[in-house]
C-alpha cells in the first residue's frame, strides 16, 4: 500500500517521477486567470483564521457542505469561523474521491506543513496549528504568492474598475510579482439583464462621455476603457458565455436592438443572440488591434437555483453545465473574424467534457504562424479540474492538435492557497506523458521531454501572452 499523498503522488512510473521532481515541481507559476482581489494584495493582508483563506467566497466547497446537509448558516451563515471549520474538516474527511480532498491536503502540507488527515477527528489540532502559522509574517498575502513560485497573476476585472489597486501594486518596489489586469466585460454585453441599464451610467462615467444612447457610443466608451487597460498592462480578455453563438445582424438591426433596451423594453432571445454576436466580434476585432488574447469561457448554466440566488448573489454555488454549445456556430464565429485577418489568439474552455473533441477539431480549422498554437483548448476547467477531467483533456488535445503548445494550468480562484492546483496538474501531466513513454509510445529523450513539461507548465503561457516577467 502506498502512503498517503507521498512525495511522489498520483506518479505511477520512473519516468513519471522523473518529470515531475527534476523538471515540473520547481518550474515557476504563472497565474493568468484568477479571481482573487488586488486591493488584498495591495495591502498585503494577514488572515485571522484558516476559515478565512478557505471557505471565504470558495463555492466547490460550499458545493460539497451542502451536499453533506450542512446547514447554510455553517457555510455563507452567521456561524462563527471555528464552527464553519469544524464542519467544513467534518465533510472532508468523508469526501472520497472528491478532487477537494486533494486540493485541501496539498494545501495543508505546502503551506502548513502538516502531513496528516483533516477530519472531524483532527478539526482542533488543524486548527490550531493553522491558526499559529498565519498569525506569522511570512504567511501574508504577498508571502504566500512568492513562496509558491509565482511570477505574475492576472485578476478578472470589469470595464468600469479604475484599477486603482493594480497601480499600488505596480508602483511598490517591494513586491516584484507583476499583477496585471484582465478585461471582463460581461456587464457590459449582457443586454438582457435587469441593471444593464445601471450599468450602462457607470461605463459612460468611468469613459469619460455624456452619454450612451447607441451601440455606436457603446464601443466608443469599450475601446476607451481598452486602451486605459492596456496603459495598465491588460493583455488578455476573458469572456463568460452561455456558448459561443453567432448570429449576425445589419447594423442597423444592432442599434434598434439597443435603442429597444435603452427604452426600457426586454429584447427577444433571438435578438439577444444577435446583439452578443455583434458585441463579441466587436470586441474580438479590438483584442487583435490591441495584440491581446481572448478567452472564452462557455458551457456554463448559471445560477439555477432562484430562490438561494436572491439571497446570495451570483457564484455561490449554483451553476451546471450547460450541453448547447454547437461547434458549428464557435466555428462561424472565429471564421468572422479570421476571414478579416482580425481573429486574436484565442482560448476555449467549456464546462462540458463532452466538448474535448469537438473543440479539438475547431482548433486545427484557425491555426497559422502567428503563434504556436494560437487558438488553444483551455485547461479542464471548473468542474472538469480533477483527475479524470485534467487527463481527458490532455489526451484528447495530445490527439486532434498540439499538446506540447499547450498553455497548462489556470487556478481560476478566489484563494491565495490554490497554487496548488497547478502542482496537481502537473503530476497528472508527468504521469500521463510518463504513461506513454514507458508503454513504447514516445521515446525516453529528456531533452525533448523536459522541454516539453517546462513549457506547458510556464514558458507556453509566458510566450503566449507575451508577458514580460523574469523567472
Amino acid at each position: 500500500m502506498k502512503p498517503f499523498m507521498s512525495k511522489d503522488f498520483l506518479l505511477e512510473s520512473e519516468t513519471a517521477k522523473k518529470l515531475f521532481h527534476d523538471y515540473a515541481e520547481n518550474t515557476p507559476v504563472l497565474d493568468y486567470h484568477c479571481h482573487i482581489n488586488p486591493k488584498e494584495i495591495a495591502e498585503d493582508r494577514h488572515f485571522d483564521n484558516i476559515t478565512q483563506v478557505w471557505l471565504g467566497g470558495d463555492h466547490y466547497k460550499w458545493r460539497l457542505m451542502r451536499s453533506f446537509g450542512v446547514d447554510e448558516k455553517y457555510i455563507t451563515g452567521d456561524a462563527s469561523d471555528y464552527d464553519k471549520f469544524c464542519k467544513w474538516a467534518e465533510c472532508l474527511g468523508k469526501a472520497i474521491g472528491n478532487p477537494l480532498y486533494h486540493w485541501s491536503h496539498l494545501e495543508l502540507q505546502r503551506y502548513f506543513g502538516y502531513t496528516g488527515v483533516l477530519s472531524k477527528k483532527t478539526a482542533d489540532e488543524v486548527w490550531n496549528l493553522c491558526n499559529e502559522k498565519l498569525a506569522q509574517p511570512s504567511m501574508s498575502v504577498r508571502s504566500l504568492i512568492r513562496r509558491s513560485n509565482v511570477t505574475l497573476i492576472c485578476t478578472t476585472d470589469d470595464p468600469i474598475d479604475s484599477l486603482e489597486w493594480h497601480k499600488k501594486i505596480a508602483e511598490d518596489e517591494s513586491f516584484d510579482v507583476k499583477v496585471l489586469p484582465a478585461w471582463r466585460p460581461d456587464k457590459a454585453m449582457n443586454i438582457q439583464k435587469p441593471d444593464y441599464l445601471d450599468y450602462l451610467d457607470q461605463l459612460c462615467e468611468a469613459a469619460g462621455m455624456g452619454e450612451i444612447n447607441s451601440f455606436a457610443s457603446l464601443k466608443t466608451a469599450l475601446k476607451k476603457r481598452m486602451e486605459f487597460f492596456d496603459s495598465m498592462g491588460c493583455k488578455v480578455s476573458d469572456h463568460a458565455l452561455e456558448y459561443v453563438m453567432y448570429q449576425p445582424a445589419s447594423d442597423d438591426e444592432i442599434e434598434a436592438i439597443f435603442l429597444k433596451r435603452l427604452n426600457r423594453m426586454t429584447p427577444t432571445r433571438e435578438e439577444e443572440m444577435k446583439f452578443k454576436t455583434a458585441f463579441m466580434l466587436f470586441v474580438g476585432r479590438e483584442y487583435h488591434r490591441l495584440d491581446w488574447a481572448m478567452q472564452l469561457h462557455f458551457g456554463c448554466k448559471r445560477d439555477n437555483n432562484t430562490l438561494m440566488f436572491e439571497k446570495l448573489g451570483p457564484d455561490t454555488g449554483y451553476d451546471c453545465i450547460n450541453n448547447d454549445a454547437p461547434s458549428a456556430q464557435m466555428a462561424d464565429f472565429l471564421n468572422a473574424l479570421a476571414k478579416t485577418e482580425q481573429l486574436p489568439r484565442t482560448i476555449l474552455y467549456s464546462l462540458n467534457p463532452n466538448d474535448n473533441q469537438a473543440i479539438g477539431t475547431v482548433l486545427g480549422c484557425f491555426q497559422d504562424s502567428s503563434a504556436v498554437s494560437k487558438i488553444q483548448q483551455g485547461s479542464a476547467w471548473w468542474f472538469n479540474d480533477h483527475k479524470v477531467g485534467i487527463r481527458e483533456h490532455l489526451i484528447a488535445l495530445a490527439n486532434l492538435g498540439n499538446l506540447s503548445g499547450f498553455v497548462g494550468m489556470i487556478t481560476d480562484s478566489r484563494s491565495f492557497l490554490s497554487y496548488t492546483r497547478h502542482e496537481y496538474f502537473r503530476r497528472i501531466l508527468c504521469n500521463l506523458i510518463g504513461y506513454w513513454v514507458e508503454g513504447g509510445g514516445f521515446p525516453a529523450d529528456m531533452d525533448i521531454l523536459s522541454e516539453i513539461i517546462r513549457d506547458i507548465s510556464y514558458y507556453n503561457a509566458k510566450r503566449y501572452f507575451k508577458f514580460e516577467i523574469q523567472d
